[in-house]
């Protein structure tokens, strides 16, 4: 059985962990399929993530085309005690334009300008800019080594503790496969 203060804690570690990053790495895929990976500055507001970008960049096209998106949230590689277990949150999202002057996009914008800036004034005006809110549908949540975590349900509130092969136990191993 799980214990629910410990993993109430792992959501709160999560949720501040995501909220306060300036910007996430984004992963879409295009009309052909193909991968693209980028970054955009982020706003996080209670459960949904906002990011403001430009046609120019391909990941806007993505967006308006597949409206899915993989976001990762990562650890400075200075910060952490070890690369190879550095802090990271990667969340799967459904991806949803704000449409421009509505009330949620003056009052996203607002507090984007808040969190970077008067350079949102400068942007707000470009046409070529999106906002998008992106809603997680599930992430993973990973604080160091045996430390993985996966997060669903409303408001991703619902923590289970990954630990069902452990370390050294591949699924891909020959000595584990079916025959």
């Amino acid at each position: 059985m799980e214990n629910k203060p410990v993993l109430a804690g792992i959501y709160k570690e999560f949720q501040e962990f995501t909220r306060d990053q300036n910007s996430v790495i984004l992963g879409t895929v295009d009309r052909d399929n193909q991968p693209e990976a980028s970054y955009a500055p982020v706003l996080k507001e209670v459960d949904h993530f906002y990011i403001y970008v430009s046609e120019l960049s391909r990941h806007t096209l993505n967006l308006l085309e597949k409206p899915q998106a993989s976001l990762l949230f990562i650890e400075d590689e200075d910060k952490a005690k070890h690369l190879f277990a550095r802090k990271r949150a990667t969340l799967q999202t459904r991806v949803n334009q704000v449409e421009r002057d509505s009330e949620r996009w003056n009052q996203v914008l607002e507090k984007m300008e808040g969190k970077f800036g008067e350079i949102i004034q400068m942007l707000k005006p470009l046409e070529d800019f999106h906002l998008f809110e992106l809603k997680p549908q599930s992430a993973g949540y990973v604080r160091g080594f045996a430390q993985a975590y996966r997060l669903e349900g409303e408001g991703l509130s619902e923590v289970t503790h990954i630990r069902d092969r452990g370390h050294g136990k591949s699924e891909k191993s020959p000595n584990n496969a079916t025959k």
